[in-house]
């Protein structure tokens, strides 16, 4: 072989080496589309009825009626909401500023976590980040399970990333790769301490991450004013409205379907 040859393998070689390391997770440069999706729900199962969903298979019920709060909706009569059949409920712990990017807990975690679960409700909790890089996300994960302190949740601990309605949102214009490592690197922490994590969010949010690289979590899918949800991808939960009423409840809230089974 030639010195000019061999000095053009070398570049080639080394190129290529420097592509393999400024591509995101996935081997393409967008998120990865799974094409001839097919949702593992018989949405013709899918019942609506005074203003909730509900799942059956079989003649059996196979999902549960949960709704998700935060201080926004003030002072809950969490007895209330159980007597108004309501399963179970996601309550936010806290977030992080989207332009200053401090860490701030919920006003009412500790009384809606704890007013839920003396009322009989399933339990699972939120954190809405806005981590720009790995280390942010795994301090939102550490505060979260500083808060948390060792309890017990029956439903999971949530990633809750969305951009900002504002031109100032220090974390609006991330990459896919980047958003997708910052939901990895908190979810895994999460679950080194015996967490159950899963990731939320609309059509919009869960199309920027390389989902095949987030396979072992769970998804909560937001999409509202739809008679069956329409994300091209698996999830467990379904938030389909935010205007729901509930008995003990004095704002308009988030209304949820978990999906049980298929």
């Amino acid at each position: 072989m030639s010195k000019e040859k061999r000095s053009i393998f070398r570049i080639a070689a080394a190129l290529l080496c420097v592509f393999a390391l400024v591509l995101p997770l996935g081997s393409c440069s967008k998120p990865e589309v799974e094409l001839g999706y097919q949702s593992p729900y018989d949405w013709s199962r899918l019942i609506y009825t005074e203003g909730r969903y509900s799942y059956w298979k079989e003649g059996d019920l196979a999902s549960r009626t949960g709704i998700d709060v935060s201080d926004h909706q003030g002072f809950i009569d969490w007895q209330a909401v159980a007597d108004d059949r309501i399963d179970f409920v996601i309550v936010r712990l806290g977030n992080r500023g989207y332009t200053e990017g401090g860490l701030y807990l919920d006003d009412h975690f500790e009384r809606n976590l704890e007013g839920a679960r003396a009322a009989g409700l399933f339990v699972g909790v939120y954190f809405f980040s806005q981590a720009i890089n790995e280390q942010e996300a795994l301090e939102e994960a550490d505060f979260v399970l500083n808060a948390l302190h060792g309890r017990n949740l029956d439903y999971p601990v949530i990633y809750d990333f969305e951009p900002v309605n504002d031109s100032r949102g220090r974390a609006n214009n991330l990459s896919p790769s980047q958003l997708t490592r910052n939901a990895r690197v908190f979810c895994d922490r999460i679950e080194a301490e015996g967490y159950t994590a899963m990731i939320y969010g609309n059509k919009g949010d869960i199309g920027r991450l390389y989902l095949k690289a987030l396979k072992e979590f769970d998804i909560w899918f937001a999409e509202y004013g739809v008679s069956r949800p329409s994300g091209q991808f698996d999830f467990i939960i379904w938030q389909y409205t935010s205007s729901a009423s509930v008995n003990g409840v004095p704002t308009r809230v988030d209304m949820n379907i978990h999906f049980l089974e298929p």
